[in-house]
């Protein structure tokens, strides 16, 4: 058995997930490896669980939230799925 990492649990199914530098983590559920690696939004915070939005190296969970920290390219910024102006 291994011992998640984040909430200590000694479970026979945890996994480990690898990263790009080659450290090892060990979690027990998705819910403890999403809180341990997912990125944060840096508007308001949140856990970053689907593809976000990037602006110059800065990660938002939305375009609302890049669009309130961009300054100029804060018009530029829109989501891609769904977001589609009418014509």
């Amino acid at each position: 058995m291994a011992t998640c990492e984040v909430c200590g649990n000694d479970y026979e199914m945890a996994f480990e997930m690898h990263t790009r530098d080659g450290a090892t983590h060990v979690f027990d559920s998705f819910e403890c490896a999403i809180h341990a690696m997912a990125p944060v939004c840096e508007h308001c915070g949140c856990r970053i669980l689907g593809h976000g939005v990037q602006v110059d190296g800065r990660f938002f969970c939305c375009a609302h939230c890049a669009r309130n920290e961009a300054g100029d390219m804060g018009e530029q910024i829109r989501d891609s799925v769904g977001a589609h102006s009418g014509g």
